[in-house]
């Protein structure tokens, strides 16, 4: 590289712009790209939109990098001593624009930890790493970021199709994206992932989450096993903050239909005075409606007003496993806690199974186009009739590598779902590259760990997940698992990158810890 194409340390204004549209609009170090960044001007001046985008093909990358390349890079970030939080591999693209052919090594660093200087120092560096391995078409872009661990009475059956209080009634449903947290801690809350069974054992439901949910950071990080002489680690739906909001957003509704009710009395009294007979009716069936609607909100309010109001009501069931958190010797992160329900919260006239439910907030039709964006990919998603992806099956590690569907812009991509209780229901585009994170101790030390890495499906949408999001369950159109979510880069209120554990890696894991053969796809039983 001759001296007049070195890269520079970006100005306070590149640094601050760089990557706007991404959720965290994360902070420029530097870069190795040559490519001079050009502030925007004029009067009406906006800076340039970037998204994220999975990597897609790049088999020469994808060989080397779990198992060469990124060790070698992580030595080289400590031997420098670089507070690094993560490494991901990505592309980045314009709004409805393909991708940029180059694809980025983009390191995360905590922030104010890494001067530009330095930073431009490191990044050649770890490029160098890359030339002598022969990938020629990658830069390294380094962003200040910091990685986040996001943490009664029988539940209700999910509403039908017509029912007035369908998306208000689903966070008490068991359907998956159950808002959690441990009686101990109910200033804490998750997401519960998905239900399972053991062998031998049907009759008794257990739950999947993240183990960060239910112990929190202080506490002892050993490995915890309900006995039946020992004291219960209680876990409940909702925990304080959660309630509390929950039955604000029933009273919200509320006020929004009474308005609606307004309007529409409005609209029948001015057809009357014109003699519009139609619209008189039709005005008097939609008040008719919202009526009914408005009486149906109050009684659920009502209900969980007075049935669920204390944390002993809303008590789902108790810890019976949980090993330390860890990173094992593949680097892979455990992270999990199984939950045992209480048979009164869930039998076999609420139980339906593993299933999202997918809500009446987005359209059927805008749905399947997030999930199916390429009209050439296989047609593997239909949206349910009854609103409820039932799972079924897991996405082998080898697909999640290597997709086979293609995303709007001809690139192979997986889009994928979750419902958690921090974010509800979201659509991402799950990276073909594992990404890596780097968890620090209170002594200074840190521990490397690998995760499945989601991005947010374009620059539009929001944050794949946020906080209260850990322990939900990721899956694909088909239904099939892909992970537990733990975590996420970026500002902690905003992600723009989601970590998860990869579901096979978390089953075997159980297996290993004294589950006997986890079902993940249990059958109601009487």
């Amino acid at each position: 590289m001759s001296s007049h194409t070195l890269p520079t340390p970006p100005s306070d204004k590149e640094a601050r712009s760089y990557y706007a549209g991404l959720p965290s609009r994360p902070r420029l170090v530097a870069r190795t790209g040559t490519t001079p960044w050009r502030e925007p001007t004029g009067p009406e001046a906006y800076s340039v939109i970037r998204e994220l985008r999975a990597v897609g093909n790049h088999d020469t990358l994808q060989e080397i990098w779990e198992d060469s390349l990124a060790p070698k890079v992580h030595a080289l970030l400590d031997s420098m001593r670089v507070k690094w939080t993560s490494t991901d591999v990505v592309r980045f693209g314009l709004p409805e624009k393909k991708p940029s052919r180059r694809v980025i090594l983009w390191i995360g660093v905590m922030p104010s930890s890494l001067s530009g200087h330095d930073g431009i120092e490191v990044a050649l560096k770890c490029r160098e790493l890359l030339v002598h391995d022969g990938i020629l078409d990658v830069d390294v872009e380094i962003r200040e970021s910091v990685v986040t661990r996001s943490a009664g009475p029988k539940l209700l059956q999910s509403g039908g199709t017509f029912d007035h209080t369908i998306d208000i009634r689903e966070p008490l449903t068991p359907t998956l994206g159950l808002s959690i947290s441990a009686q101990d801690t109910p200033w804490a809350e998750g997401t519960g992932g998905f239900f399972l069974t053991e062998d031998g054992k049907p009759d008794r439901l257990l739950l999947v989450t993240a183990r960060h949910v239910v112990f929190m950071q202080g506490e002892s990080n050993e490995l915890f096993e309900h006995k039946s002489n020992s004291k219960r680690r209680n876990v409940t739906l909702f925990g304080n903050a959660g309630f509390d909001k929950y039955l604000e957003s029933i009273q919200t509704e509320i006020k929004k239909k009474v308005y609606l009710a307004e309007y529409h009395h409005r609209c029948m009294e001015s057809a009357e005075r014109r003699g519009a007979d139609s619209e008189v009716k039709a005005a008097r069936n939609s008040l008719k409606e919202v009526k009914e609607a408005i009486e149906a909100l109050g009684t659920l309010y009502q209900q969980v007003s007075a049935d669920w109001a204390t944390l002993d009501s809303r008590v789902l069931g108790h810890v019976i496993l949980s090993p330390p958190i860890s990173v094992n010797n593949d680097g892979d992160t455990v992270d999990w806690a199984v939950i045992e329900i209480d048979a009164c919260k869930i039998d076999q006239k609420n139980f339906e199974g593993n299933a999202i439910d997918l809500g009446t907030r987005i359209e059927s039709d805008e749905f399947t186009l997030m999930i199916c964006p390429n009209y050439m990919n296989a047609p593997t998603f239909k949206y349910p009739s009854g609103r409820r992806l039932e799972l079924k099956g897991t996405i082998p590690e080898d697909e999640m590598r290597r997709p086979r569907a293609l995303d709007q812009y001809g690139k192979p991509c997986l889009m994928v779902i979750k419902r958690g209780s921090g974010s509800g229901l979201t659509v991402g585009r799950a990276n073909n590259f594992f990404s890596y994170v780097r968890n620090y101790f209170d002594d200074g030390s840190g521990k490397t760990s690998k995760a499945w890495a989601i991005l947010p499906r374009d620059s539009k949408s929001r944050s794949f997940s946020e906080q209260g999001d850990s322990g939900s369950v990721i899956v694909d159109g088909s239904g099939r698992m892909g992970g537990l979510l733990i975590g996420g880069a970026g500002d902690p209120d905003n992600l723009d990158i989601t970590y998860a554990t990869p579901i096979n890696f978390l089953l075997a894991s159980m297996e290993r810890k004294g589950l006997s053969k986890p079902n993940i796809f249990p059958v109601p039983t009487a």
